[in-house]
C-alpha cells in the first residue's frame, strides 16, 4: 500500500486553493493513492489522466485533477507517493 507525503511546496500550493477544490484535491489524491497499482497505472497512462513528465533528471509524473495538476513522483523501495506540487494548469509546468 501506497501512502502519501506532500513536500513543503505543495503545502503552500495548497493554502492558495478554495477550500472546496481544496477537498476535491484532497480527495482524489487520497483515492488515488488507495487504488494504486501497477495495473491502475497502466489504465490512466491509456486515458491520459497520467503522463510521465520528460527533460527532467528525476522521474516525475502529472496527474490531472480538474484544472489542477499534480506533479508526484513514486519511491518504490518505501512504497510513498511523494506530492511535489499542486498548480492550475496554467502555472503547473513553469520551474
Amino acid at each position: 500500500m501506497y501512502s502519501v507525503v506532500y513536500k513543503k511546496t505543495a503545502v503552500k500550493d495548497f493554502k492558495r486553493i478554495d477550500k472546496s477544490n481544496l477537498k476535491f484535491l484532497t480527495d482524489s489524491i487520497l483515492e488515488f493513492t488507495n487504488n494504486f497499482s501497477f495495473e491502475f497505472e497502466q489504465e490512466l497512462l491509456k486515458t491520459g489522466k497520467i503522463k510521465k513528465l520528460q527533460g527532467l533528471n528525476e522521474e516525475l509524473y502529472r496527474l490531472k485533477l480538474r484544472t489542477y495538476r499534480v506533479i508526484y513522483k513514486k519511491e518504490e523501495d518505501r512504497l510513498i507517493i511523494l506530492v511535489v506540487a499542486v498548480k492550475s494548469r496554467e502555472n503547473s509546468y513553469r520551474k
